[in-house]
């Protein structure tokens, strides 16, 4: 139990819906509530089935499968976060673009990359290693579904803030990104180290 605990920690440290309503900003404050919510409940689907996937399969889903080593996801998914993590710091949360549209197609991108990750696709790749496949399964699906309610809990948070301290909430917003951006930055400096020392053991 204490180990499930553990995994399911890692996962919900990764995907931090706190630092992740920084990244939806835009959609939160474009859509309604109801739309919002459907939004993350299909994107969370998506990455759930994801996780699944390589929570299962491990690192074959590279090695077997896409004939690459895993390193290599590393280097390039820290690079990817990388450039995120500079985004933010030159131009706030308004850097993840792709974040933009009609609510009926914004479900993929909210689901990659800001639930599906190079972090958190390792995260899950790490508890397929720990767990049998039924529970690591149900470690992944219960975090990510545990950071959509949150997620939606916020949103609704910030319906009832925003309009009486809108200065409030663009206070924490402001905060926020700059933490995101320092985390971001981290991990992405941090996966591409590790992705080099792997390769490096090979030689």
């Amino acid at each position: 139990m204490n180990e499930v605990l553990k995994s399911a920690a890692l996962l919900m440290v990764l995907l931090n819906p706190f630092l992740l309503i920084v990244y939806l900003i835009d959609i939160v404050e474009k859509l309604k509530r109801r739309n919002f919510n459907a939004v993350i409940i299909r994107a969370s689907l998506i990455a759930s089935g994801v996780f699944c996937v390589f929570s299962i399969l491990g690192d074959a889903v590279f090695v077997r499968y896409m004939q690459v080593e895993f390193a290599s996801f590393q280097i390039f998914g820290g690079v990817v976060f990388l450039l995120i993590g500079l985004q933010f710091v030159f131009k706030g949360p308004t850097a993840v673009e792709i974040l933009q549209g009609e609510s009926k197609h914004l479900a993929g991108a909210v689901a990659m990359p800001v639930f599906i990750g190079p972090g958190t696709i390792s995260a899950s790749v790490i508890i397929g290693k720990k767990h049998e496949p039924l529970t690591a399964c149900f470690i992944v699906i219960s975090m990510v579904f545990l950071c959509a309610v949150i997620l939606a809990l916020l949103k609704y948070i910030h319906d009832i803030v925003k309009p009486r301290n809108e200065s409030l909430v663009e206070r924490y917003i402001e905060i926020a990104g700059r933490v995101t951006a320092l985390v971001v930055g981290t991990i992405a400096v941090d996966m591409i180290m590790r992705g080099i020392g792997s390769w490096l053991t090979k030689f």
